[in-house]
């Protein structure tokens, strides 16, 4: 079993750049493809970014794409997702999660989660 722990959530601007990241504990990381997902108060969870084990191969949301960049340091156990052009809907609690087996945008199919971190775009 992993445990994960992300940080750097905080208040932005818009326009303006966060980088978060997730700590990967208690198992080796490049057992897991690893993604991240957000939530919004009164919204579904919805998929931001994925990455392959190996850290090849990564996906994004339409709505991030060009934004965002997913990347992992295996050898650290780290997942860092950098968020530059960031706009008012980007407003979230942002989760990683990781999947023993499948690259997929869908939450179902991740098997352990972290406590999630909150970033909040302003105007």
């Amino acid at each position: 079993q992993v445990q994960l722990v992300e940080s750097g959530g905080g208040l932005v601007q818009t326009g303006g750049s966060l980088r978060l990241s997730c700590a990967a504990s208690g198992d080796t990381l490049s057992r897991y493809v690893m993604g991240w997902f957000r939530q919004a108060p009164g919204k579904e969870r919805e998929f931001v970014a994925a990455i392959s084990m190996s850290g090849i191969r990564t996906d994004y949301a339409d709505s991030v794409k060009g934004r965002f960049t997913i990347s992992r340091d295996n050898a650290r156990n780290l997942v860092i997702l950098q968020m530059n052009s960031l706009r008012l809907e980007d407003t979230a609690a942002y989760q990683c999660a990781a999947n023993i087996a499948t690259m997929s945008p869908r939450a179902r199919e991740y098997d352990y989660w972290g406590q999630g971190t909150q970033v909040t775009v302003s105007s």
